[in-house]
């Protein structure tokens, strides 16, 4: 995947995307010590940042996959990427969906055109489902962060973000299942100058961190954290590219995470979901070495439930 895919993918995506804005806040620079770029993809179409990699990978497609349909399992942003996605460009979406996710997040997949089937709530559930789907309709499954094209797609937010400051010295964004860590950092490669790139994580679930310690994929016995979008694992596609390209994964606690949620929402005035806040909380657990620098920070989504905040 070099720069010229990247160009070719944010091109061909760009009727289907928002071009998302840039916020600052003075009060958090002086907190940090350093300048702070928030590149804002809560306001993204479906409210993350997903929807750049999910539009990639359908437009990617032949027309008789088109046809066919796609299907991926999801419970969070994803399975609302891939619905609005195929929505606007014609296509069919199956969503396999665990029956314990959040009604909110099963109405959003529908309200988008996507076809919902609920399983439960394994892993092992949804991969039969989807395998269910791909054998009866001949559908093509598409991964939510292990793809290829999806990683092209969510790199377009950071080169987005350096076409507006290409100055920057690093670019921090969470890790869930690596396909935004995985893209931003061959976008902070290929349009940054000398722009490194770090990952934001929860103790929690800190597979990633220590996958780059261990030299192969790490998974999580136990996900009890309030970052619900971070609960995946590396793919085999991502992980090569992070072991490359990305510095440093710094570790956050739950509390970190949620003082770091609530600045976002007192300081910037905007929505993001606990997941978009790990990147400031990594942010601010690493000021000392951030010192005066220039910092690209990719807030990922703005999908929580308001019902239920944690402050």
């Amino acid at each position: 995947m070099d720069k010229r895919n990247l160009i070719d993918c944010h091109e061909r995506i760009k009727p289907f995307i928002h071009n998302t804005p840039m916020l600052t806040s003075r009060l958090i620079n002086e907190i940090v010590g350093a300048d702070l770029y928030f590149k804002c993809e809560n306001f993204q179409r479906m409210g993350a940042f997903k929807m750049r990699g999910a539009a990639n990978a359908i437009m990617q497609l032949t027309d008789e996959q088109k046809q066919n349909g796609v299907v991926t399992h999801s419970s969070g942003n994803f399975a609302q990427a891939l619905s609005l996605s195929a929505q606007s460009l014609g296509v069919k979406a199956y969503i396999v969906m665990p029956n314990s996710a959040p009604k909110v997040k099963k109405e959003a997949v529908k309200g988008y055109g996507g076809i919902l089937i609920e399983c439960e709530s394994t892993l092992e559930a949804r991969e039969r489902e989807s395998d269910r789907i791909v054998k009866e309709h001949g559908a093509t499954f598409i991964h939510p962060s292990n793809d290829d094209h999806v990683i092209l797609g969510q790199g377009t937010a950071c080169k987005e973000l350096l076409e507006l400051q290409p100055n920057l010295d690093y670019v921090v964004t969470p890790v869930g299942g690596g396909g935004l860590i995985a893209g931003t950092a061959l976008a902070a490669r290929y349009f940054g100058n000398n722009c490194k790139t770090i990952g934001g994580e929860p103790f929690e679930v800190d597979d990633a961190y220590r996958s780059l310690l261990s030299g192969k994929i790490e998974t999580n016995i136990t996900t009890n954290t309030i970052a619900d979008g971070l609960k995946t694992q590396l793919g085999d596609r991502n992980f090569p590219i992070i072991q490359k390209y990305v510095d440093e994964i710094v570790r956050v606690t739950e509390d970190e995470i949620i003082s770091a949620m609530r600045l976002i929402w007192e300081r910037l005035k905007i929505v993001c979901e606990p997941s978009s806040a790990v990147a400031l909380a990594a942010v601010l657990k690493k000021k000392d070495d951030l010192a005066n620098k220039k910092v690209g920070i990719i807030i990922s989504g703005g999908n929580v439930d308001l019902s239920h905040l944690p402050f």
